[in-house]
């Protein structure tokens, strides 16, 4: 599979074409598990249009059977029959037609189902390189119309398609055999003329609408990059930047849309040339048979019912093949994010962390060295234990790589070089699932669901219990917030949790990991949010919940670390000092200078 270290909806694909699988290749194992769905639907659609086709020569019998040369018997009964017979084949055509997408129906929807839930997951399997680096407004119309383009494919091509060239073969056979070659001669040119004109342009009007697609996705991701940061643009004051910004984009489509809307007009004159040359042209052909006297009247209505019949799908078949283009191109969009290369994945037969035997939690760090991107390395050989059940505390510099080895310990990224182990196992050897299970986080930016405030606490481990949930809600301090609230749990919280505050949003964070009761929790920046009396409040609460979890606690304030089992110091990628806070204040280094900084500056 091919490597992309981003997607942008404005990318053009750069495998070659005969490399990447065809979209409907690809759609294939999808429909394969409804054979029988489909066989009855195209049975339905045959007996449909073979109910169509009769309806005209139903007709041509009727107006036979009425003409002054037959017998007053017959324009008696057989005339009456024969008016049964038409409204049997017009209400078997509906019939048959709605049988068919009864039976497709189940095969299409479940097939879109399918495909946008396997698009789901594996955009959640794809690694934290690949979302920091993504546009959500692009990816998530890009998958809307990959959906979409599915339904559109399977409709149009089992439901006019399909039946237009099963209507053309039995109107030809039918010609051929009561008439002369040239009716035949005629529907066939006519037809091909129609296809090509209509292929030809519409591949030529193709670039408009791709264009058109491509502006859209970018103006879709500008406005919603504006809207997830409303506040920082109240902030500046630029909300007449970002809507001229935006206007640009429209701009720029509007222009692509309208050279798209005038185009249609070129194919659709050039579609009614096509048809109104060949209807002349056979019914000249059919009147010039009935002043001959080897045709009836019922003839020419026949070859007049079938010619309408014909022409009136046709003059959708420009719509429709656009929207078939389009559909396999929106297709491919979608069906490129499933090969999008999953760059940390488990291995062949990867065991369960904690399987068989429950985790102690010991961690180990290995001459990790790690760099997001080649030319600038973060870990330079980082190596520490941390014996199971006891408390780590991480600090230094901003930019020294402490965030990382909370990432790298998730297993967010795998390690270029060393290895990182807990009880033994080195975590590429391990599933990510059972990892993620063991590990607890309260990251320093929370980003919550737009959903209820119980939503989001349960969220840590949707299955606990009511009496849990209270306990991890009290441990955070979380109580006395929620007691004020008019709809208590079922307060929502907004966009990414914007109606809570900072440490609100914190003590969130932390309460949904202490229900996830893991083995080994990361306290990343936990309390930066909170004030000194919660943060106070809550480092004991962290204390007392550590005491029986192995702890990994990256800070900024060393105030809150001063107990731990052992600190590490990381400056440029490397522990350049470790050991007790009273150690390292003792031995006058980097640490000794932080905390005099902060000593002087506390808010720093």
């Amino acid at each position: 599979m091919r490597r992309r270290a981003a997607y942008d909806a404005s990318d053009e694909a750069t495998q070659p074409v005969g490399e990447r699988p065809h979209p409907l290749r690809l759609l294939l194992p999808y429909l394969a598990r409804y054979p029988w769905r489909i066989a009855l639907a195209l049975g339905c659609l045959l007996v449909a249009k073979v109910a169509q086709v009769s309806v005209p020569v139903t007709l041509k019998w009727i107006v036979d059977a009425m003409s002054p040369a037959s017998s007053v018997r017959v324009i008696a009964a057989v005339p009456f029959l024969l008016l049964l017979a038409y409204g049997a084949a017009r209400l078997a055509v509906t019939l048959f037609t709605e049988l068919r997408e009864f039976f497709f129906a189940k095969v299409s929807q479940r097939a879109v189902r399918r495909v946008a839930l396997e698009t789901f997951e594996h955009l959640h399997r794809l690694s934290l390189r690949f979302h920091l680096a993504r546009q959500t407004g692009g990816l998530s119309r890009d998958i809307e119309r990959g959906t979409r383009g599915i339904s559109t494919l399977l409709n149009f091509a089992l439901f006019s398609i399909v039946p237009t060239l099963v209507e053309f073969a039995l109107v030809c056979a039918l010609l051929a055999w009561n008439y002369d070659w040239t009716f035949v001669a005629i529907t066939v040119v006519t037809l091909m003329g129609y296809i090509g004109y209509t292929i030809v342009v519409t591949e030529w009007r193709t670039t408009f609408r791709k264009e058109m697609n491509e502006l859209d996705s970018k103006a879709n991701s500008k406005a919603i990059d504006s809207l997830l940061n409303y506040e920082t643009v109240k902030y500046f004051g630029n909300e007449r930047f970002e809507a001229e910004r935006y206007d640009q984009s429209l701009a720029r489509w509007e222009r692509a849309a309208v050279r798209s809307q005038t185009s249609l007009a070129l194919l659709n004159l050039g579609q009614s040339f096509f048809i109104a040359i060949g209807a002349t042209l056979v019914m000249w052909r059919a009147i010039v048979g009935v002043i001959e006297g080897h045709m009836t009247v019922g003839d020419l209505v026949l070859v007049n019912g079938l010619l309408i019949q014909l022409y009136v799908p046709l003059n959708f078949l420009g719509v429709i093949y656009r929207e078939i283009r389009q559909a396999m191109t929106d297709m491919a969009r979608m069906f490129d994010l499933l090969q999008e290369h999953t760059e940390v994945a488990d291995r062949p037969g990867a065991i369960d962390l904690g399987a068989g035997s429950p985790l102690s939690g010991d961690v180990v760090f290995d001459d990790v060295r790690f760099a997001y991107e080649p030319e600038r390395t973060i870990l330079h050989g980082v190596s520490f234990a941390i014996p199971a059940g006891q408390t780590y505390a991480v600090v230094g510099p901003s930019g020294g790589g402490k965030s990382t080895l909370a990432r790298l310990l998730f297993r967010f990224y795998d390690v270029g070089h060393g290895s990182i182990r807990i009880d033994g196992h080195d975590l590429r050897d391990c599933t990510q699932q059972s990892v993620r299970a063991a590990i607890g986080i309260v990251p320093q930016d929370t980003v919550l669901f737009n959903d209820t405030l119980g939503y989001n606490l349960r969220y840590g481990r949707p299955e606990a219990d009511d009496a849990e949930l209270q306990a991890a809600i009290r441990a955070a301090r979380l109580d006395t917030f929620i007691a004020r609230l008019p709809k208590g749990l079922d307060s929502t919280v907004g966009e990414r949790g914007l109606k809570l505050s900072g440490g609100e949003k914190q003590r969130v964070a932390i309460a949904r990991a202490l229900l996830k009761n893991p083995s080994i929790l990361i306290f990343d920046e936990a309390t930066s949010a909170l004030d000194s009396e919660s943060e106070k409040a809550i480092q004991a609460e962290i204390r007392a919940v550590s005491r029986e979890r192995t702890t990994l606690i990256i800070a900024h304030r060393l105030s809150t670390i001063v107990d731990a089992d052992c600190i590490l110091v990381i400056d440029g990628g490397r522990v350049v000092e470790r050991g007790r806070h009273a150690e390292l204040l003792a031995s006058g280094g980097l640490y000794a200078k932080l905390w005099a900084l902060q000593a002087e500056h506390p808010e720093a």
